[in-house]
């Protein structure tokens, strides 16, 4: 079904078709706010707009975005399906944002068909993430799910409580608890974000709460804290300011940047930009990766998650995006790192609801599909900034929500869990190349199945042949691949070969049926070097029974193939001796075969042929050296059904 014939326009919606011809290329009051973030009144300045009919296609779209982000999906989901459905100016980002209303708004159906709508402009991972995410949410898998003991802090206050970070023994997180009366942040109508400390309990309830001393004084915001205890810093973002005020861009844009300050020491500027904010700056103690969330113009939605390369947090690298496999067409912030697992947050579509965590698992300078945590930790709103560490025999954690039933707009939650958080997935990752030459086979079909009979994952191996398959863990499953003109790769797995697995990768060797046949006497025979019996005999050399391990190896590849022996001798001896002597030969062949493991019904025929297929002048009678003769000793093996066996 349609998903517009589900959405109840309203006045505002119908005017658009005549406002998008007569609308002027300037910016607007709606136009500043929309950039200063206020977008309630962004939305009103709009809608004023609209109704004189003044508003271009770009400033629509901001007004879809202005509803989408004060939870207005009604109108949200109307609006983008209105530009989308006239001439689509919008990017996966928006059809992201469009997905999310269309869920969202009262009833409202056919997400799934627009999906399929706008699936091309999604990248391969991003669909793969979301069918196996949809599977596993639609599951339950109530035996992977852990017990988890999750507190409210009762630090939260009535404003915005987020960005926990552990600091030694302390909490340090963000805050817009009003601390200067005179100074407001008009968009979330409290105090601008402030970075403070607190003490950990043994509950995992936090005490003794103050402002983190030592930061660069500004009135305005230092936000989402992180602690690398190998450089004894604070990495932090806060607004971009000159002169002690405020600093924008050309649009109005007052932007955050990454700042890093050394406790008891000196300050650094990291990452500044006017036009582009940084968020959740996490820096990985191990290799001097510096991570955030930032809305570069070539990213793959929203915010993404970049990294830098670092010298002891001195930046010496261009931003690097993680790439489709983490980040989506929505937003993804707050990374965080704890025994090669990669935390992090998205509001992607097929998500519970809001921002939901997701875990990924490292897998050297790649990731493996982002798993959501499940409804335990996730909501139908927004959960994000996962930290966890060992405490005790346990775990300790904190995140932010802004679930019902909390203190404030976001409120720091606390959990304490047995093991860590994430169900257990099964990895297949490699390449699959030819048999014959190692060259890489690609667009072949990689799947696997469990032991029911039932497909779990399937992918496409890409141009360097390169494949990569996650399921929610099983202890046997079944690997298969298979392309047009190859050979089918089969082959199962149990726990420990599977569990083994996880820490390597896996070739699969597929076989090119052109690579394995050849054209000789106008058919096609199974390709082999020309292999001879001794002369008056019927007995299977070495050197023969090497050459018919091909012939055993291309069955097993192309087990559907129907064979013919065929078996033929030189002009020289009697004809019906040389009759019967191939016959012999063709027999010992074919049983040989069969004793090798080729069904007897694969070998429909095997035939001597005598000297009755002469290939040169060698005939009865004529004088020729003994490598012409050898030319008419040749054994085929022929393929009868070679010109049906791909139809």
């Amino acid at each position: 079904m349609n998903p517009t014939k589900k959405i109840q326009f309203t006045l505002w919606a119908a005017l658009l078709g005549v406002a998008f011809c007569f609308a002027q290329k300037k910016q607007s009051e709606g136009d500043v706010f929309f950039f200063q973030y206020e977008y309630q009144k962004a939305a009103r300045a709009y809608e004023k707009q609209l109704s004189e009919g003044t508003l271009t296609k770009q400033q629509f779209l901001n007004l879809a975005d202005a509803y989408f982000e004060t939870d207005n999906f009604e109108k949200a989901s109307a609006a983008y399906m209105e530009i989308y459905d006239q001439d689509t100016i919008m990017n996966p980002h928006h059809y992201n944002k469009m997905l999310q209303s269309l869920s969202k708004a009262p009833n409202s159906e056919g997400v799934d068909a627009f999906v399929e709508r706008v699936s091309s402009n999604f990248p391969k991972e991003l669909l793969e993430n979301m069918e196996f995410n949809k599977q596993l949410l639609q599951s339950g898998t109530d035996e992977n799910q852990l017990e988890y003991e999750i507190f409210n802090l009762e630090g939260n206050s009535p404003q915005t409580d987020f960005a926990p970070s552990f600091y030694l023994n302390k909490l340090l997180f963000s805050s817009g608890r009003l601390a200067n009366k005179k100074l407001r942040y008009e968009p979330g109508n409290e105090g601008y974000f402030n970075i403070y400390e607190s003490e950990i309990q043994p509950s995992g309830q936090i005490r003794s709460l103050k402002t983190l001393k030592g930061l660069e004084e500004t009135n305005y915001h230092k936000a989402t804290p992180s602690f690398s205890s190998a450089l004894n810093s604070v990495f932090y973002v806060a607004s971009n300011t000159q002169n002690g005020e405020l600093a924008f861009d050309s649009k109005g844009k007052n932007a955050l940047s990454i700042a890093k300050q050394t406790i008891g020491g000196g300050h650094q500027l990291l990452l500044k930009d006017l036009s582009t904010s940084f968020y959740y700056p996490f820096y990985d103690d191990r290799n001097g990766k510096l991570y955030f969330a930032a809305d570069f113009e070539d990213g793959y939605g929203g915010t993404d998650i970049y990294f830098v390369y670092t010298n002891n947090g001195q930046v010496m690298s261009a931003p690097i995006n993680l790439g489709p496999r983490i980040n989506s067409s929505g937003n993804e912030i707050a990374p965080f790192i704890f025994e090669n697992s990669f935390y992090f947050a998205s509001d992607v579509f097929f998500g519970l609801g809001g921002m939901d965590i997701y875990k990924s698992n490292l897998e050297g300078e790649d990731f493996g599909i982002p798993i959501n945590l499940g409804n335990q930790i996730n909501t139908e709103f927004d959960d994000f900034g996962l930290i966890i560490r060992n405490e005790g025999d346990g775990l300790l954690g904190y995140f932010a929500s802004n679930r019902p039933g909390g203190k404030g707009k976001d409120d720091i939650y606390g959990f304490k869990v047995d093991e860590k958080p994430g169900l257990k997935t099964l990895t297949f990752k490699g390449e699959v190349v030819n048999s014959q030459n190692q060259n890489a086979v690609a667009n072949a079909v990689v799947s696997l199945w469990n032991m029911d009979g039932e497909k779990i994952a399937t992918t496409t191996s890409d141009e360097n042949g390169a494949y990569r398959l996650e399921v929610p863990y099983e202890t046997e499953v079944v690997i298969e691949a298979t392309k047009e003109r190859y050979s089918r790769f089969i082959e199962q797995f149990g726990q420990e070969q599977l569990d083994a697995l996880q820490k390597q990768s896996y070739t699969i060797g597929v076989s090119l049926y052109d690579d394995l046949v050849e054209e000789r006497e106008g058919q096609k025979v199974v390709k082999l070097d020309d292999f001879y019996f001794d002369n008056g005999s019927t007995d299977l050399t070495d050197n023969i029974k090497n050459e018919l391990t091909k012939v055993v190896d291309f069955m097993n590849a192309f087990p559907e193939a129907q064979l013919r022996v065929e078996t033929y001798t030189d002009s020289r001896g009697g004809s019906s001796t040389n009759f019967k002597l191939t016959q012999a030969r063709s027999d010992a062949i074919k049983r040989y075969l069969v004793a090798s493991g080729v069904p007897a019904t694969s070998v429909l025929y095997s035939i001597g042929y005598g000297e009755d297929k002469i290939l040169n002048n060698c005939t009865n009678g004529v004088f020729c050296l003994e490598t012409l003769h050898k030319q008419n000793q040749r054994s085929l093996i022929v393929v009868l059904n070679d010109n049906v066996m791909f139809d």
